[in-house]
């Protein structure tokens, strides 16, 4: 039984459709990367797996049970978590009461294992706790809204674009940072404009077009694949 499937989904905006039947599945042992021009429909179909869009037909499913037109924060109580790629922090919050907000839902204990985990995954974040969100560079940030995410004991984290912005070097430790919460158990979907890097930590990797699937397989296969690299990953 697949941690995630998504079958046939159409979703959009208003009467706009931008998803045109998308399907994936993600194993809970898996990292997975999504690619695809602007546009495609990478972070509408996040949005729909994580309920602040409703899809217009298709169906989803978490663990098993179908979770279609669950709002977000049931999908969070069940295990998924989401890292959007813009205002993922709280800028006038520090580091440690941001920890709290993203734990908000959990009791007293489970919120202290929730920050000392984040803190043993991310030291530089204990470093900085007392700090404000907005004061961090933009690789504590993303950390910091990762650890967030964590703070509801996911199973499944979905990651948009988590390097956008960030110097080659500070997205490599991001990179580094992301297999570290994989190899903890976490099953985790990335949307990536770095596909090299992003499917180089991947098991398998999906490319959307035009709100449709256009291919699908192992990294390796996409990454050797010469249709795929002429078009979506600038020829190299």
């Amino acid at each position: 039984m697949a941690l995630l499937e998504v079958h046939d989904v159409v979703s959009g905006y208003g009467r706009t459709d931008v998803l045109h039947g998308v399907s994936i599945q993600v194993e809970s042992d898996e990292i997975v990367t999504i690619i695809g021009p602007n546009g495609a429909g990478k972070s509408t179909l996040f949005k729909t797996i994580m309920g602040y869009l409703i899809p217009r037909s298709g169906k989803i499913l978490f663990a098993g049970e179908e979770v279609t037109a669950l709002r977000p924060n049931k999908k969070v109580e069940k295990g998924m978590a989401y890292v959007p790629q813009l205002d993922n922090t709280f800028p006038s919050l520090t580091v440690h009461e941001n920890l709290e907000m993203g734990g908000y839902s959990k009791d007293s204990k489970a919120l202290k294992r929730g920050i000392e985990f984040a803190y043993h995954t991310f030291p530089i974040l204990e470093e900085r706790k007392n700090q404000r969100a907005r004061t961090l560079s933009g690789g504590q940030r993303q950390m910091l809204a990762m650890s967030m995410a964590l703070m509801s004991e996911p199973k499944l984290l979905l990651l948009d674009e988590p390097s956008a912005g960030l110097a080659p070097k500070i997205a490599e430790e991001v990179f580094r940072q992301i297999t570290r919460l994989h190899d903890k158990g976490i099953g985790i979907v990335i949307i990536e404009q770095d596909a090299h890097r992003s499917l180089n930590i991947s098991d398998r990797g999906y490319v959307l077009a035009m709100g449709q699937n256009h291919f699908d397989g192992s990294a390796d296969k996409i990454l050797n694949n010469p249709q795929i690299k002429e078009a979506f990953l600038g020829g190299r």
